[in-house]
């Protein structure tokens, strides 16, 4: 095996595992340092999967998909991950199962978990119930595993919930890392959380508190930019101005894209509900009022129309440092004359951008497996080792 594996395998050596059998559900629930672990454990999974090394650490087992929202990235991403260790992978339809006759949460979550490992879960529809509803998992799964019911406590992953994306942040800081070699690189830089106009209402506001927590920690300047009414959930607003100060970068709100993106190193430009919006529809979906919702997302389009210039130009980008800041999505973007008639991004900006935000999503599969690897192990770094010592190939070349 060459040095660069097992130099990055020593470095995690260094690190105290202090996820092991702890759900991953907010990024700002997590110490630092575990943070900093997943990442290291992620580029070297990476690492071992380019240099055609098998990482399978379970003979069998299930990791359950349950997306409550649509999803293709973050979908695969968990797929590819449970695959890359071992595991196979069954979606839960709710569609499909017992809860529309009216099978409680706690007996679903024991029902899916007798052979299963991982249970990653995305639902973001909700205003204060996605994050809520994971909890509730857990909390069945605690009991049943207390009681004897389980034999083994599957750990749940967030794919993303209304207050949170942890796989997403994660992927985009092991992006920002490699982009500018190390994350002590990243102090003083000047990243742009900014909201931007989309056609379409209803977009959750996870992404957006995902970066301003997780980039305060590393001591970059984050800027949220939005216009009047678009701020986003205040006490995670206060997390992240708590993180600035406590690692020494800044968190500073705009009401202009413009004034935002001056001498930027890092642009992020993403459409994002309102949260008084978000919570009036919660309330609205809740109880079924369709019409409520009708009338809801006509005001709130209209609404997004007097903000149509908050798109990401080439007027925006020359404000930038040197006039090229990195940009990053979550995708897909909504791009003006492509996939909108006018949205967040101009198509030639994001055409000079676009291999690279694939490249930001191709780190999520070994982000959500790092996941995995923390939570069932004390040790991730024997484990490895043990995979090198192994030395299984992945294809057999002729």
């Amino acid at each position: 095996m060459d040095q660069t594996i097992l130099s990055m395998i020593h470095a995690l050596d260094q690190r105290v595992n202090g996820m092991y059998m702890k759900d991953f559900l907010l990024t700002w629930d997590k110490e630092k340092d575990d943070l900093i672990l997943i990442l290291e454990l992620a580029a070297t999974l990476k690492k071992l999967r380019e240099r055609n090394v098998s990482v399978r650490v379970f003979d069998t087992g299930l990791g359950i998909s349950n997306f409550r929202d649509n999803s293709t990235r973050t979908r695969f991403s968990f797929a590819s991950a449970c695959n890359l260790l071992g595991m196979g992978v069954q979606d839960l339809d709710e569609e499909k199962s017992q809860i529309s006759h009216g099978e409680t949460v706690r007996e679903t979550a024991v029902m899916i978990s007798f052979l299963a490992d991982f249970i990653g879960i995305r639902d973001d529809i909700y205003l204060g119930e996605g994050n809520r509803y994971m909890r509730e998992v857990a909390a069945a799964l605690d009991e049943s595993v207390a009681k004897g019911v389980l034999t083994q406590r599957p750990g749940i992953i967030n794919l993303q919930c209304d207050m949170d994306h942890p796989t997403q942040s994660l992927s985009d800081l092991l992006h920002l890392q490699n982009a500018f070699g190390s994350l002590e690189a990243l102090k003083n830089k000047r990243i742009v959380m900014s909201w931007a106009y989309s056609p379409s209402y209803g977009k959750p506001l996870s992404v957006p508190q995902g970066i301003i927590t997780l980039m305060t920690r590393f001591g970059m300047h984050v800027r949220l930019a939005y216009p009047d009414g678009y701020g986003l959930i205040p006490e995670v607003m206060s997390q992240a101005a708590d993180f600035a100060s406590e690692h020494g970068g800044s968190f500073t709100t705009f009401n202009s894209m413009d004034k935002a993106m001056q001498d930027a190193h890092v642009v992020y430009p993403k459409s994002w509900a309102p949260y008084h919006v978000m919570e009036q529809r919660t309330q609205l979906l809740m109880s079924n009022d369709k019409k409520g919702l009708a009338d809801l997302e006509q005001e709130c389009l209209e609404n997004n129309a007097r903000f149509s210039n908050w798109t990401y130009t080439q007027k925006l980008k020359d404000l930038t440092n040197q006039k090229n800041a990195l940009y990053m999505h979550c995708l897909p973007a909504d791009i003006s004359g492509v996939s909108c008639i006018k949205g967040e991004v101009d198509a030639d900006v994001f055409e000079t951008h676009r291999l690279q935000t694939y490249m930001e999503a191709g780190y999520k599969p070994y982000i959500i497996a790092a996941m995995m690897l923390s939570y069932r192990y004390k040790s991730p770094a024997n484990v490895l080792r043990t995979i090198v010592e192994r030395n299984q190939t992945r294809v057999l070349y002729e």
